[in-house]
């Protein structure tokens, strides 16, 4: 339940907060100070707690068993995925999404192995700000999300669904929910790892370079591939 208030509350008492720090830079990113410095607190908490739990996870855990954990928890996401397909008019994928958690779930034993990609049902990506962004919603302001990290207006407001319908959170005894949570954090930082040393040669402005890849890419994911050539209509 906490969880719970946590979404509902996040995106209102966040906008409050930037409604009075806009600047007039970048206008993808109106509210870049104060995403600055909640950059640097989460890259802060990262490197002295997050990555080094990943890198210990990576190191203890064999990459099959981490692959299996990977499976199970995308497993999960396809239903997700299944339902924005089809309100995205995509009932092809989305049937196929179903399709995959359904014999994932049962031959596949409970998601840990991926036998639906063995044969032919493809997994997708899709949530629901992609869903907005497909029926008009422009992202609005770039937001960096305390914990969360990178984001916009349109992706927050269509993730608090998510967080609402998360499986994980309907888990009743509260140390294995955590549990499961904690690991699902961890394994998903932990695919990550491969990124940081990039990311370090690549840019000599981590926040800059991150907010650009991020928005790029949502664009990318929201048109499937075929993004629109007039860049900035975006951002309106």
């Amino acid at each position: 339940m906490v969880v719970r208030n946590t979404a509902r509350a996040i995106l209102p008492a966040l906008l409050a907060v930037l409604a009075g720090c806009a600047t007039t830079g970048n206008p993808a990113d109106p509210f870049e100070p104060v995403n600055r410095k909640i950059y640097a607190v989460n890259d802060t908490l990262d490197r002295y707690a997050l990555k080094p739990a990943a890198e210990g996870y990576r190191d203890v855990v064999p990459l099959p068993a981490r692959t299996n954990v990977s499976n199970f928890f995308g497993n999960i996401e396809d239903v997700w995925t299944g339902f924005n397909n089809l309100l995205q008019g995509k009932p092809r994928e989305g049937f196929s999404d179903f399709g995959r958690f359904a014999v994932n779930s049962t031959v596949g034993i409970l998601g840990f192995f991926d036998v639906a990609s063995d044969i032919g049902l493809d997994k997708h990506d899709e949530d629901l700000g992609q869903t907005l962004g497909r029926w008009g919603m422009g992202p609005g302001p770039y937001l960096m999300l305390p914990l969360f990290g990178p984001s916009t207006v349109r992706d927050t407001a269509g993730a608090i669904p998510r967080q609402l319908v998360d499986p994980v959170a309907s888990v009743e005894r509260i140390p294995v929910r955590n549990a499961v949570r904690g690991l699902r954090v961890v394994n998903g930082r932990a695919q990550l790892l491969g990124a940081d040393s990039a990311l370090d040669d690549a840019a000599l402005d981590r926040y800059s370079y991150l907010r650009d890849f991020y928005l790029k890419s949502r664009l990318n994911q929201v048109h499937d591939g075929n993004p629109p050539r007039e860049k900035d209509d975006y951002y309106e």
